[in-house]
């Protein structure tokens, strides 16, 4: 069985870092170099991340609160750990959780095949 619905199905949480993967959900500029899992990003990977940021955009949610929020709408995930490098990012990290996203960005997401048509969502 996957991980996650095991986790619901054994009443167990779980605290997920990485919420940016390596920085790839994180980027402002999406046509340099980007990291995805810790190594270079592959193509398919940067278009899928082009994806995501053109329909935050488009609902005027920078991508960051998005990936920090996503997560955490799985009932097995109890926590979210984003890295931050700088007093300045973990102020932003809280203005992320705390952004109002609205629902019809998760279902744009999910009508252009950008996240599961079934994943939960905050």
């Amino acid at each position: 069985p996957e991980f996650l619905p095991l986790c619901v199905e054994r009443n167990v949480k779980i605290a997920t870092g990485g919420p940016y993967n390596s920085g790839i959900l994180a980027a402002q500029d999406l046509d340099g170099p980007l990291a995805f899992n810790y190594e270079q990003a592959a193509p398919q990977w940067i278009e899928k991340a082009r994806g995501l940021k053109r329909v935050c955009d488009a609902h005027g949610v920078d991508m960051r609160a998005a990936a920090l929020q996503f997560p955490l709408a799985h009932p097995a995930v109890a926590s979210v750990i984003p890295g931050a490098a700088t007093p300045e990012q973990v102020v932003e990290n809280v203005e992320f959780i705390r952004t109002d996203i609205p629902d019809a960005m998760w279902a744009d997401m999910k009508s252009e095949g950008l996240i599961p048509a079934d994943a939960p969502t905050p």
